[in-house]
C-alpha cells in the first residue's frame, strides 16, 4: 500500500524578527497569516520568533541565496489551521465521495523533514512558485526520501527538469499539478522532466486514479502546462477588457458563467466547437469561423498591472462578493461542485466511454 505524503512549505520573505507577545491565540494566528501573505525581493536573512502563552518558539529555516524555506515548528498555528480547513471542507468531500466519518488518524504533522520523508512512497510537494526555492527543496527531499519514492510537485507552471536539477535520482520526479479546490476537482496534470522514466509516470498515474483523480498525461514539459496556459489567455484578455473600460469584472464573470462556462463543465473547447460546425462538425466550423482568427479579437500579451487596473479588479470582485467571506464563498462553491459533479457523472460516461 502506498504511503502518501503531502509536504507543506511556507515562505516568510520579510527581513525582521517578529515578536508577537499576544497571549490570545486567535490574534496571533491572524497576525501570522497576514505576514505570510507578504511578497518581496528582499535579500536579508529571515528569522521569526513567536511567543505563545509566554513560551518562546523559534522557527527553523534553511537559507539558500535570497530565499528561506520554513521546515516546520510553530505547530500550534499551522496544524490548527490545517485541521480547521479539513473540517471546513469535510461536509462537501463526505457528500461527493460517500464517506461516513472523518478520520484524522491518518493526518500526521512532523517538524523534522527527515522523519517526514523516511517512510513515504509518494511525496507531493506544495511550496511557493519559485525556481530557487523549489530547486533547493527538491535537493533536500531527494536526500532524505527513499531511493525509489516518487516525488511530485504541485507547481502551476515551472519546468520539472529545472526544479529537479539537483535532486537525487531525477528519474522518479515529475509535476503533479492539481486544481483548486483539490478535494473537489478531479483533474491533475502529470508532466515529465527530461530525465523522468515512464515506469514512474505510470505508477503516479495509477496512484492518482486510486484517490479518485483523473490524470492528464502531458507528453513533454512546457511552461504553464495545459490548463493554466488556457486560463492565462482568458485572464489576459479579461484584464485588457476591464482596463479599457468595456466591462466590469462582474460583466465578464457573467459572460462565462451564463455562456461557455456551462458547456465547458461537460465538453471542452474542441468538442464544443465540433458541435458548432453542425453535421460536418469541426470541418465546417473551421471553414466558417477559421477566417476570424485573422481578426483583431484578442491581444494575449498582458496589459501592465497598473494601480488603476488593480483598483478596478479589487473593487469589482469586492462588490461581487456582496460581503460574503472567503470561507462563505468557498462553501457555496464546494456545495455547487459536489452537485455539479454528481449531475455530470450521469452524462460524461455517455461521451467519454
Amino acid at each position: 500500500m502506498i504511503k502518501y505524503l503531502l509536504i507543506l512549505v511556507l515562505i516568510l520573505p520579510f527581513p525582521l524578527i517578529a515578536n508577537y507577545k499576544n497571549t490570545n491565540g486567535e490574534a496571533i494566528d491572524k497576525t501570522f497569516r497576514d505576514l505570510l501573505r507578504w511578497r518581496s525581493n528582499r535579500k536579508e536573512p529571515v528569522t521569526a520568533i513567536i511567543e505563545i502563552s509566554n513560551e518562546w518558539q523559534q522557527i527553523d529555516f534553511i537559507k539558500e541565496d535570497n530565499f528561506t524555506i520554513w521546515i516546520g515548528h510553530s505547530t500550534f498555528l499551522i496544524k490548527k489551521n490545517l485541521i480547521l480547513e479539513i473540517k471546513r471542507a469535510w461536509p462537501f468531500a463526505k457528500k461527493l465521495f460517500n464517506k461516513k466519518k472523518l478520520n484524522l488518524k491518518n493526518f500526521h504533522f512532523f517538524t523534522s523533514i527527515e522523519e517526514t520523508l523516511k517512510d513515504a512512497d509518494f511525496i507531493q510537494e506544495c511550496a511557493t512558485e519559485n525556481y530557487a526555492l523549489k530547486t533547493k527543496l527538491m535537493s533536500i527531499i531527494g536526500k532524505y526520501a527513499k531511493p525509489n519514492a516518487i516525488i511530485s510537485s504541485s507547481s502551476s507552471g515551472l519546468l520539472p527538469t529545472r526544479i529537479y536539477s539537483k535532486c537525487k535520482n531525477p528519474a522518479r520526479t515529475m509535476i503533479g499539478h492539481p486544481f483548486n479546490p483539490v478535494y473537489m476537482c478531479p483533474g491533475v496534470e502529470i508532466v515529465p522532466g527530461k530525465k523522468t522514466k515512464k515506469k514512474f509516470l505510470n505508477k503516479a498515474n495509477k496512484f492518482y486514479k486510486s484517490i479518485s483523480m483523473n490524470p492528464i498525461m502531458v507528453k513533454k514539459e512546457l511552461p504553464g502546462y495545459l490548463a493554466d496556459r488556457l486560463q492565462e489567455a482568458l485572464w489576459r484578455e479579461a484584464l485588457h477588457i476591464v482596463n479599457e473600460g468595456y466591462a466590469t469584472t462582474k460583466d465578464l464573470d457573467r459572460a462565462i458563467e451564463d455562456g461557455p462556462g456551462l458547456r465547458y463543465s461537460l465538453m471542452g473547447t474542441f468538442l464544443t466547437f465540433h458541435l458548432a460546425g453542425g453535421k460536418a462538425g469541426m470541418k465546417h466550423m473551421l471553414e466558417q469561423f477559421g477566417p476570424a482568427l485573422k481578426l483583431p479579437w484578442t491581444k494575449l500579451k498582458a496589459p501592465k498591472l497598473s494601480k488603476k487596473l488593480s483598483e478596478r479588479l479589487i473593487s469589482g470582485t469586492k462588490k461581487q462578493a456582496k460581503g460574503k467571506s472567503i470561507n462563505q464563498l468557498s462553501n457555496i462553491r464546494d456545495e455547487y461542485l459536489v452537485n455539479l459533479q454528481k449531475l455530470r457523472k450521469k452524462y460524461e460516461n455517455k461521451i467519454r466511454k
